[in-house]
């Protein structure tokens, strides 16, 4: 592994954090900022995390980040997804366009950075993510998505770009939206073209998604090829966005620990597990 750097403690914008974050130890576990080189391009910064002795090859799960970038909780998670016996990597999609962690206004993180990404750069880095993870001894024959908020719209976006993903758990992704060439395409155009089911989890109160939209997806899935029926969408009535973000005020316990289970129980039955 390389070393690298990426977004040391949390994000300025989402400070200060509440008290009912999670933080996860790093005991049993071989943890490391890297640089992944890419030929001809800019090396892309991540964050991995995994058991640090394994009897055999862990399965892979790529974590999407939300429009703070790789900062405390996008690392914790992927801690947490190694204590359990997976290699996990947490990219920083963002890092062609800017650092979003050293930003404190959100308006500020879309128009410098989160509006200038490229879908088709990011994609191309999750696989970029898997083949080097693949290198470096995970099970690349089993690999799993997740992602939260922005991170939620690319899982359902990449479970239609490859082949290499097995299942997808997309945390309150936006499923529509406006276009542009860089972004033209939203989760609702590529509903019925999947090539890994996807679980979509969602709040009832969440303002920026509303449930119409939600129910929109569900339809579309099911009217689409074999993957895509195989989806499914769980929405959680009383929960807002951002319900999983253990250090924001939009923390829901109950429904980030349904959510957890749900994703581990997604993997499990889409053959993604330890």
């Amino acid at each position: 592994m390389i070393a690298g750097t990426v977004g040391a403690g949390f994000a300025l914008a989402v400070r200060p954090v509440s008290a009912t974050t999670i933080t996860t130890g790093a005991d049993g576990l071989k943890v490391a900022d890297i640089r992944i080189p890419n030929r001809g391009g800019a090396d892309l910064p991540a964050y991995v995390a995994g058991p640090a002795k394994s009897a055999k090859k862990p399965p892979l799960v790529l974590v999407v980040h939300e429009i703070f970038g790789v900062h405390e909780h996008i690392r914790d998670v992927c801690r947490r997804l190694a204590k359990l016996g997976y290699a996990a990597i947490a990219p920083d999609l963002f890092a062609r366009q800017g650092d979003v962690t050293k930003m404190a206004d959100n308006k500020e993180i879309f128009a410098k950075v989160v509006s200038k990404v490229p879908d088709e750069q990011v994609l191309g880095d999750l696989d970029r993510c898997v083949s080097y993870m693949k290198s470096g001894g995970a099970d690349a024959n089993h690999v799993a998505v997740t992602g939260f908020c922005w991170g939620g719209r690319i899982v359902w976006l990449y479970a239609a770009h490859t082949k290499l993903a097995r299942a997808g758990v997309a945390w309150y992704g936006r499923l529509v939206g406006d276009k542009d060439a860089l972004h033209p395409k939203h989760p609702i155009d590529v509903a019925a073209t999947l090539n890994a089911p996807v679980l979509g989890l969602y709040g009832g109160q969440d303002q920026g998604i509303p449930v119409a939209t939600v129910e929109e997806m569900r339809k579309a899935v099911a009217a689409g090829g074999p993957a895509s029926k195989r989806s499914d969408i769980h929405v959680y009535p009383d929960a807002g966005h951002a319900f999983f973000a253990d250090y924001r005020p939009s923390y829901r316990a109950d429904a980030a620990a349904d959510g957890w289970s749900r994703m581990l129980a997604w993997f499990k039955a889409n053959g993604v597990t330890p």
